[in-house]
């Protein structure tokens, strides 16, 4: 069976306004988002700002966040190069009427498409339960790069992952070698690579980067255990055992981009 796999993309072309639909456990009393914050866009340190303050100075390429606790609301993110003065001139790149819901659990990359330009998508994290000796894998395509397989062992458990798209995996805890490869070729993008699936916890694996520099960055999340009636020890595999459990429900997040804003805009110079 092949893994599950799952695309969350801005809404039509870059410059197109329209929603997302994100999938999330259920919002709880809290009024407040887990959001992380990954800089995939080589050679180029930015600051990050949210609602027209700085958020992130300085953040360097293949930098993730910890996770921050944010108020539910909506944001209006933008990307400045690192040496430019505070919030002028003309973004990167930005996005308008970001939702961030209360009780969701996300990750937004900053990132290159396959063929090479500046993007910005909003990943749900999958937070819920994991069974007992288990560990969520969880691949992310978000390299300047055509389609790639990814591999355990040398064999291939995620075949033909486009970019912005992820595919998840459960699999017993332990420790996997993997590699990414040119889609069904044996050329090697990206590894070998040690993984620990540490049972319970979501694994999130971003292949990122432009040719000539791609990497691997990596993000767990903790605490996803369910109820042990034992945990068995040995080597993960990466062998899809099915479809994952469902999100709960589904938060729709009306206006990536704000009517009349614009989606996600580029600037190739400053102002």
């Amino acid at each position: 069976m092949s893994p599950t796999r799952t695309s969350l993309r801005a809404a039509g072309a870059l410059g197109a306004a329209g929603a997302l639909v994100l999938l999330a456990t259920p919002a709880t009393a809290a009024d407040t988002a887990t959001v992380s914050i990954l800089h995939g866009v080589p050679d180029t340190p930015v600051d990050v700002y949210a609602n027209g303050e700085r958020l992130l100075d300085d953040f360097q390429p293949g930098t993730l966040t910890d996770p921050l606790q944010l108020p539910a609301g909506s944001y209006d993110l933008a990307l400045f190069p690192a040496d430019a003065a505070d919030g002028s001139g003309t973004p990167l790149l930005s996005a308008n009427g970001v939702a961030v819901p209360a009780g969701a659990n996300a990750t937004v990359v900053a990132h290159l498409t396959a063929e090479g330009q500046p993007a910005l998508t909003p990943f749900v994290n999958d937070t819920s339960p994991v069974p007992a000796g288990q560990a969520r894998v969880t691949v992310r395509h978000v390299a300047a790069a055509p389609a790639v397989d990814v591999r355990a062992g040398g064999q291939v458990v995620v075949p033909g992952l486009e970019n912005p798209d992820e595919a998840s995996l459960t699999v017993p805890a332990g420790t996997v070698s993997a590699d990414v490869v040119v889609a069904g070729t044996d050329t090697v993008a990206i590894g070998p690579a040690d993984l620990t699936l540490a049972e319970g916890a979501t694994t999130i694996v971003y292949a990122w980067g432009a040719e000539g520099g791609y990497d691997l960055a990596v993000q767990t999340i903790s605490g996803a255990h369910s109820a042990p009636s034992g945990v068995p020890g040995g080597t993960a595999g990466l062998v899809d055992d099915g479809a994952l459990p469902a999100p709960v429900a589904a938060l729709s997040v009306i206006g990536l981009v704000a009517a009349g804003a614009g989606a996600l805009r580029l600037a190739r110079g400053r102002a």
